[in-house]
């Protein structure tokens, strides 16, 4: 019998103190379903070029997919993160760009490259599968960049609303963007989790706090994406700093990892450890 959707309240605090209420929220007895044929994957985060390795997965493989690529920020009209000229980005980690990557792609190359990603998922995505990928939308040349170059084609169901807390804006043409979008891409066949469509389509959770990779995304995020479909193994092509692997421990779910950043591969498997901990210490 499928279990019911289970939603926990956003926690703005530490990563500890997140952690500490998730290992907490009471867990329906329920066996983790072992993909035998995915063993050589789950539990693991593959230090590697996404692409190269979701080609290696067997085809139609995987349940669900969370994930939030490099949004190509630095390659802007504006000039805040080219080089924070003016003090605007001065604490902001992302003008170095990512470990490994410079964020500063020509955008058709960007677009080029996330639809390959894109097709990477869809190859693996089982057909009740769905893929949850959370972008932002932004101004470019006084127009809006909505990211409609890059979705184009696939089978986009919905687009939920991130509603975040904090912002700052410096373009007097325009009004503080306070959100990111999450496109719910899904195969034909894919249902909801029993009671988790009377969820609505905004969610309003803090940004990730005490996480030292540039652009993290919360626990609680991806813990809702997950706990939203039924069963199966978890991928996230762009595990940054681990926080899809963690949200996937906290539901008993399996998970594979992806992060092409050798120190992001080392913060994530410190993270999971430090989870292990406070797993067994609560």
């Amino acid at each position: 019998m499928p279990r019911n959707a289970r939603f926990i309240e956003p926690i703005d605090a530490p990563f500890d103190d997140v952690i500490r209420v998730l290992v907490r929220v009471p867990e329906k007895s329920q066996e983790k379903h072992i993909d035998q044929s995915l063993t050589r994957w789950t539990g693991k985060i593959h230090c590697d070029d996404c692409v190269a390795v979701m080609n290696d997965l067997p085809k139609e493989s995987i349940s669900v997919i969370v994930t939030s690529p490099p949004y190509n920020i630095k390659n802007s009209t504006g000039n805040g993160m080219k080089d924070g000229r003016g003090g605007k980005w001065a604490n902001a980690a992302l003008i170095n760009g990512y470990e490994d990557h410079g964020d500063n792609m020509p955008h058709d190359e960007y677009v080029a490259w996330q639809r390959k990603c894109l097709e990477g998922m869809m190859r693996v995505l089982r057909p009740d599968g769905a893929i949850f990928y959370n972008h932002k939308w932004r101004v470019q040349n006084g127009l809006l960049q909505d990211r409609a170059d890059i979705v184009a084609g696939f089978p986009v169901r919905q687009i939920i609303i991130w509603k975040r807390k904090g912002g700052i804006n410096f373009n007097a043409g325009y009004f503080l963007p306070t959100y990111e979008v999450i496109y719910l891409i899904a195969k034909p066949d894919f249902k909801l989790a029993p009671k988790a469509n009377a969820q609505g389509d905004i969610w309003e959770i803090p940004q990730a706090r005490d996480n030292r990779h540039p652009a993290p995304f919360p626990i609680e995020l991806a813990q809702r994406c997950i706990d939203a479909t039924i069963d199966g193994v978890v991928l996230d092509p762009f595990m940054g700093s681990g926080t899809t692997a963690i949200a996937a421990e906290v539901l008993g779910r399996e998970w594979i990892g992806i992060e092409i950043s050798k120190k992001y591969c080392k913060m994530a498997e410190k993270r999971l450890k430090e989870y292990e901990k406070t797993k067994l210490t609560s």
